[in-house]
């Protein structure tokens, strides 16, 4: 019997090793699988890289990440905004590495992974510093950079339902880069505040496959000051 629901997020994430890459959904605040992260800070490992949207929002999250020591290097679109004061503090002090990606570029090269492709063309970011040693081409006169895939040992995600095949659904805006992540990793751990049963979810709904995701974690649901929604304490034993 197929059952990829994992007991507790220490169990999920016990395999992590240094150095590993490690792949975190999430656009801003939305999409964040706090649970994971706390729970990967807490598995103790180190050395990582991390290819996010951003690079962390306050002292909490991704930013709590980078605040205890565990990223050597981020891949990211936007490492600075008004509340990045842990990355900023870092990479100032040259403490962290940072890959500077285009955003769609990112997305893309994501996709690439989860597809199989060896490497794209894009016209994204030639003429500027983040082109220099890369590839170039001409194609129908318009100028291109040549950008590989970005594959990871671990994809960290949150969705909104999951049956225990892994098949999942996300709430709105929060499914931004969970589902490519899904494909491009090498093993993807996602937390759900509902698990439902085996033909439960619509298949129309069903934006990731289970084919996609090697574990499921069910989180408790809390309702943020915002009126947003966030994953609480783990909740053990889920069936």
């Amino acid at each position: 019997m197929i059952d990829k629901i994992c007991p507790s997020v220490e169990a999920a994430l016990a395999d992590v090793p240094d150095g590993a890459t490690v792949m975190i959904g999430g656009f801003g605040t939305a999409g964040i699988p706090t649970q994971l992260i706390d729970g990967l800070i807490a598995q103790g490992a180190k050395g990582l890289t991390v290819v996010n949207n951003n690079a962390g929002n306050g002292e909490t999250g991704l930013a709590a990440l980078l605040k205890a020591g565990r990223v050597r290097k981020i891949i990211c679109s936007f490492p600075r905004q008004a509340d990045s004061q842990v990355f900023d503090a870092l990479y100032r002090a040259g403490k962290i590495e940072l890959e500077l990606v285009p955003q769609g570029n990112l997305a893309e090269r994501i996709r690439a992974a989860g597809a199989g492709i060896g490497a794209f063309f894009t016209p994204t970011g030639y003429g500027t510093e983040l082109a220099k040693g890369k590839e170039t081409r001409e194609i129908d006169g318009r100028p291109y950079v040549l950008e590989h895939p970005i594959h990871a040992d671990f994809a960290l995600i949150k969705a909104e339902r999951a049956d225990r095949w892994g098949n999942l659904s996300y709430r709105m805006t929060a499914r931004n880069f969970g589902p490519v992540m899904a494909t491009a990793a090498k093993c993807t751990v996602v937390e759900v505040p509902e698990i439902v049963a085996l033909g439960a979810l619509d298949p129309e709904t069903v934006v990731t496959p289970g084919l996609f995701v090697q574990r499921v974690v069910k989180v408790e649901r809390s309702v943020t000051q915002a009126g947003g929604f966030a994953a609480g304490k783990t909740e053990r034993g889920a069936a």
